[in-house]
C-alpha cells in the first residue's frame, strides 16, 4: 500500500522478464497494485518529465535493450535531457522497467530486497 492510501502503480511492459518478476513478487504477497503497460497504454509526457525531474533521465534510459541498439547513432550520440525524453516517448521500450510509483516516490528496476524494504 502506498503512503497516499491508494495502491501503487507499476509501470512497464507486459512481456518484460523484470516486470514479470516484480508482478509475481507483488502477487505472491497479495499486495494490490495497478499495472500500466506504457507500450500499450502510452505514457503521458508530463509523467515522464516528472520522473526525469525526480530520477534523472540517465537513470530512466535503458541502454541495454535492442530498442537502444536500433536507434540511429545520430540519436544516441550527444543525447541530452530533451532528446532522451523525446526518444523515450517515441520508444517506450527505452524506459528502464519497471517503474514503481508508490505515491510518495518512484523506484526504477526490481530487486526483492528493495521491494521488501518498501512493502515490509
Amino acid at each position: 500500500m502506498s503512503l497516499s492510501g491508494s495502491p501503487p502503480t507499476l509501470y512497464g511492459i507486459t512481456n518484460c522478464d523484470t516486470v514479470k518478476k516484480a508482478r509475481r513478487w507483488l502477487d505472491d504477497r497479495s499486495i494490490a497494485y495497478i499495472f500500466h503497460d506504457y507500450k500499450k497504454q502510452g505514457l503521458d509526457a508530463g509523467i515522464l518529465r516528472a520522473w526525469v525531474d525526480e530520477l534523472d533521465w540517465e537513470t530512466l534510459l535503458n541502454r541495454r535493450g535492442t530498442t537502444w541498439r536500433r536507434l540511429p547513432e545520430s540519436v544516441r550520440e550527444g543525447l541530452d535531457r530533451e532528446g532522451a525524453i523525446r526518444a523515450m516517448l517515441e520508444n517506450p521500450s527505452l524506459i528502464r522497467r519497471p517503474v514503481l510509483d508508490t505515491g510518495a516516490a518512484r523506484h526504477v528496476g526490481f530487486s526483492e530486497s528493495q521491494y521488501q524494504e518498501l512493502f515490509g
